[in-house]
């Protein structure tokens, strides 16, 4: 890791865990290696960033209003919280996506932070070009913030061991990670980051 790098946590939340609305089998058994990955970067004095879905109650993004996902994320719900177990620390920086009920939002990078400045726009003003990436869901919202990543020229590192697919057709998530290896992340295991360093 450099000094331009940050962990991006993507979408941690009560409605993709165990018992949620969408819930991504075995969500759960990711956050306490999110939570090593956070005590290292905190180590380093890196920064944390964390995306969360924020859903108005009415969404293209749901099946009920055309999309093809149930009702989950919706502000301020209980299933839009952080899952208790994630560890974030208190300067952790926040920010939510899908907000817009024409949009799915897929990438973290277009979510934006209580001042209404995208993620993407943070990170190039505080000179943050590496990304390491975990969450959920490997298939969909971590896929897609990897690739918008690389398109806008950061470094981009998915974190194997700290990612989660949603898999609605099996092997979607490997899928996603042989379409990421060869746009050129970077796939890593915890062990490898300590080795690296």
């Amino acid at each position: 890791m450099k000094i331009n790098s940050a962990l991006v946590i993507v979408d941690v939340q009560n409605d993709f865990c165990p018992g949620g609305a969408l819930e991504v089998y075995n969500a759960d058994e990711i956050i306490l290696v999110i939570n090593r990955y956070m005590e290292l970067f905190r180590g380093k004095g890196l920064p944390i960033i964390a995306s969360r879905d924020w859903h108005p109650r009415e969404t293209k993004h749901f099946e009920k209003y055309g999309g093809i996902w149930p009702e989950h994320c919706v502000q301020r719900s209980f299933g839009a919280m952080f899952r208790a177990g994630l560890l974030l620390p208190p300067d952790t920086l926040v920010f939510s996506k899908g907000m817009d009920p024409e949009r799915d939002d897929y990438s973290a990078l277009q979510a934006r932070n209580d001042t209404g400045t995208s993620m993407t726009d943070v990170l190039k003003k505080v000179g943050i070009r590496e990304l390491y990436i975990c969450g959920l869901a490997t298939d969909y919202c971590v896929r897609q913030t990897a690739l918008e990543g690389l398109h806008l020229g950061f470094s981009i590192t998915v974190l194997l061991d700290a990612v989660q697919g949603v898999e609605l057709k099996p092997g979607d998530s490997k899928r996603a990670l042989d379409e990421l290896e060869a746009a050129g992340a970077v796939l890593m295991v915890v062990e490898d980051l300590f080795i690296k360093e």
